[in-house]
């Protein structure tokens, strides 16, 4: 299974192990060259991305590399809040914008449009697979997408959510385990039902669909890759792995925390983005601790910390950054993506099958 299987060919690469998307400038286009230069599938994180910032990094990943890639975009939501709910998330994060020095009150934005205009940008670059999180398409989207030959893939954290993914027309699905870090890709039921580890994820999902499904959550070796496939996956996809790499577009706050906590210092938060979220403990989390209730939704949340997180990773205070991580940093090393990727398709060839 390692080096013959669907996925292998529904995605045109030489190995098994996708790079996850992760948003937010992690993702830069000299980190997806690399993956996919390695044999595996770099992934664009464009979820937050304005479509001309899409279109450049996409050139500069065409410039780089002749092999397939892949864009994550995120499923839009469009939640409501009154002003006075938005008062009361503004006057909880007052004393960090004062100890920060952000004089600014923040009003959440939302572009209702963005997510159509990822869509456009991705058909007319021609992107060889695009991937989606926080849910599934609707069907005239995945029918657009495919006519124009891109594959897609799903993102489930239940067997029904990748059940839908197939029934939808995904291509392929991500089972992502609660290991994962970032934000959960849940969508269906609330996230407290839906934190269902790699171990006891992978093996009911791959019972339940026909589709190639690629193990996500806490992966970050050849071990992980290959434990993944005996359980039934086709596939690893691994984010926290390549967070620490050169390449990564990371603040360095963020890159020298992975490589310095402890599996137990992880914990899922929706106080950055209103989306639970697995990262490393800090001041910020901390002190939200017990106003889950009166967060705002995503992205709204999301909105009124960025000034928040951008001034703090300018100011070298993560204390009150987000710093997504899964629950194996220690297995975390530094080195460029394409050192980092083949460590970890020599382990995994080591391994006898």
């Amino acid at each position: 299974m390692w080096n013959h299987s669907r996925l292998l060919e529904l995605l045109n690469i030489s190995h098994p192990i996708i790079q996850a998307g992760m948003a937010g400038g992690v993702t830069t286009p000299a980190l997806v060259a690399a993956v996919s230069n390695a044999g595996g599938l770099g992934t664009l994180g464009a979820g937050y991305m304005e479509p001309e910032v899409i279109r450049e990094n996409l050139q500069e990943i065409k410039n780089s590399t002749r092999k397939p890639f892949g864009v994550n975009v995120f499923i839009p939501e469009f939640p409501n809040a009154t002003e006075e709910e938005i008062s009361r998330v503004n006057q909880l994060l007052q004393p960090f914008r004062n100890e920060l020095g952000i004089k600014d009150v923040t009003k959440p934005q939302i572009d209702e449009s963005l997510f159509e205009k990822q869509i456009m940008v991705i058909k007319e670059q021609q992107v060889p697979v695009c991937s989606f999180t926080f849910g599934i398409p609707d069907k005239d989207v995945v029918q657009d997408l495919k006519k124009e030959g891109i594959v897609l893939i799903g993102t489930a954290t239940t067997v029904e959510e990748a059940i839908l993914n197939e029934q939808y027309g995904m291509d392929a699905v991500v089972a992502q385990g609660s290991e994962a870090g970032g934000h959960r890709g849940t969508f269906l039921n609330p996230y407290s039902e839906s934190t269902i580890g790699t171990m006891s994820l992978i093996p009911q999902v791959t019972d339940q669909v026909n589709i190639p499904v690629i193990a996500a959550g806490g992966i970050m070796d050849g071990r992980g890759v290959r434990a993944s496939m005996v359980l039934g996956a086709e596939g690893a996809q691994l984010g926290t792995a390549f967070v620490t790499c050169e390449e990564s577009g990371a603040k360095p706050q963020h890159k020298a925390a992975i490589l310095h906590t402890k599996e137990t210092e992880t914990v899922l938060t929706p106080s950055f983005s209103g989306k639970p979220a697995r990262g490393i403990r800090n001041t910020f989390m901390e002190k939200m601790e017990g106003h889950e209730s009166e967060l705002l939704d995503y992205p709204l949340q999301n909105s009124l910390t960025k000034g928040i997180r951008k001034e703090a990773a300018i100011q070298d205070r993560p204390e009150f950054m987000s710093l997504w991580s899964g629950q194996s940093p220690r297995l975390s090393r530094t080195g460029s993506a394409t050192e980092i990727f083949q460590s970890i398709v020599s382990q995994a060839e080591r391994i006898n099958s």
